[in-house]
């Protein structure tokens, strides 16, 4: 299964309580939990390029599954990963104390990340 595509966020869970425990400032969350975010994966083989635009930030990482990259947070700190391919439909990294899973199922992309207890949902549909 190819995740190659554009996705639109259409719901998230979670969004603020994560935000603040991940230290982000209340101006940047109440700016942030309003907008729609664009996704584009591009996959060639287990090389991926992921670009999230929010706004006017853009989040931009490419990996290679099983190797170890440079992965740029949500915070825009710089960790290092190594993201899995689990089955043909989800990948899954450990980022310095968080977990991301993102599942493609059909035309729609879960992604959920968890942190100690904390869990922040995002669903997003191929546009």
């Amino acid at each position: 299964m190819s995740f190659t595509g554009k996705y639109e966020l259409q719901s998230q869970e979670n969004f603020e309580p994560f935000m603040k425990a991940l230290g982000l400032p209340d101006d940047q969350i109440q700016k942030g939990k309003d907008i729609k975010s664009i996704s584009e994966i591009v996959q060639d083989g287990k090389k991926f390029k992921v670009t999230v635009t929010t706004g006017s930030k853009v989040m931009h990482n490419e990996f290679t599954i099983g190797e170890e990259c440079e992965m740029e947070m949500l915070t825009g700190e710089k960790v290092k990963a190594i993201v899995q391919l689990e089955g043909n439909n989800r990948l899954v990294a450990n980022l310095k104390g968080m977990k991301s899973v993102t599942e493609l199922n059909g035309d729609t992309i879960t992604n959920t990340l968890t942190m100690g207890d904390l869990t922040y949902k995002r669903i997003s549909k191929r546009i």
